[in-house]
């Protein structure tokens, strides 16, 4: 009798021990299973734009207000590209030394050019650079911060709050994964800025930097942009890659595996997407009329997607001159707008025989 009650118990513990461990492998294989970045961690966030039509490809908590970290440094560099002459050598004011977090190391008094300090910026992510190059735009950093928060308005990014030029906590300093990504175009646009970003290793006059950014190793056509991290921000990539004249520029705040996810964004993006380009002296029939969209266009495909045209009248004039807008084409994939743009005629003709 007591046999069979250790038996049954024995049993019944055998049970509770395989529910439990299936139950494990079952919530192993649900995890396994989820595709990446299904399971956002919180704050985290995502955006993917194609360059030159700024179609928002991905996008994940988009929206929502994030620090940045150093990626704050897009902005800075940006500003300093555009507005200072690169070729001028500044003295390092007393505030751009021994600045906290990562740093070029200026030293007090150290005679250094404006080209070498932006390349500091964004290869080494010195903050000490970021201080001396908005003291020497703006007087201060607080001015500076005026400046980042006016092009950002500019540029569209209308949920970002700079304080500082480099990226330092502060709970008034803010963007959004959407906001970042218009800023990061914006500046790609910018062939200097580019220049800068993609430089994997670099030897001004005064200093010689290697750049932090990783991705430019792992994924075809990378050409930026920027790092950064703090303890409130987590781990933060701005990337940035172009193939067969298409680019993509990708956002993700707060993403332990940044470089993984950013190369898994990029290369989903080049192999699902394709840039087209109409000419614009190609000449399309509406109601007989051969007309034109005058101007070269592009406009990005869904390879997934079938592709369609269509052509609407707009003119139902009886006279037609040459120049005169006669109607409408439009690209669809599928059931959605791709493209649109008027149609012009390029002879002068009656409608009516």
């Amino acid at each position: 009798m007591h046999l069979l009650k250790r038996r049954a118990s024995w049993c019944a513990t055998s049970r509770k021990i395989n529910f439990i461990a299936l139950s494990f492998a079952l919530l192993l294989c649900l995890f396994s299973a989820a595709p990446p970045g299904a399971a956002f961690a919180d704050g985290a966030a995502e955006c993917m734009t194609e360059l030159s039509t700024g179609t928002v490809i991905h996008s994940v908590n988009a929206s929502a207000k994030l620090p940045m970290a150093s990626t704050t440094k897009i902005m800075t560099a940006l500003i300093i590209i555009e507005d200072c002459d690169p070729d001028e050598i500044i003295t390092v004011p007393d505030e751009a030394v021994g600045v906290e977090g990562s740093s070029m190391y200026l030293k007090h008094g150290e005679q250094i050019s404006v080209r070498d300090l932006v390349y500091g910026l964004m290869l080494r992510s010195g903050n000490d650079s970021a201080a001396a190059l908005a003291i020497h735009h703006s007087g201060n950093t607080e001015n500076f911060a005026g400046v980042m928060n006016e092009r950002a308005r500019s540029m569209g990014a209308l949920n970002t709050n700079f304080t500082n030029p480099s990226g330092l906590p502060d709970q008034n300093h803010y963007t959004t994964a959407a906001d970042l990504c218009k800023i990061a175009c914006t500046a790609m646009k910018n062939d200097s800025f580019k220049k800068v970003v993609s430089t994997k290793n670099y030897t001004g006059k005064f200093r010689s930097f290697v750049n932090k950014n990783k991705l430019l190793s792992m994924v075809e056509g990378a050409n930026g942009i920027k790092t950064g991290y703090t303890l409130k921000a987590g781990r933060c990539l701005v990337s940035s890659a172009e193939r067969n004249g298409m680019g993509v520029v990708c956002v993700v705040l707060n993403c332990h595996d940044m470089y993984e996810r950013c190369s898994c964004l990029l290369n989903e993006a080049f192999e699902r997407y394709s840039l087209k380009k109409i000419d614009g002296g190609r000449v399309f029939m509406c109601d007989g009329i051969p007309c034109t969209i005058r101007c070269d266009n592009s406009f990005l495909v869904d390879n997934k997607k079938e592709m369609s045209l269509n052509i609407t009248k707009t003119n139902c004039s009886a006279r037609v001159n040459r120049g005169d807008e006669v109607g409408k084409l439009e690209i669809y994939c599928e059931n959605d707008l791709i493209f649109s743009a008027n149609l012009y005629s390029i002879i002068s003709r009656n409608k009516i025989f």
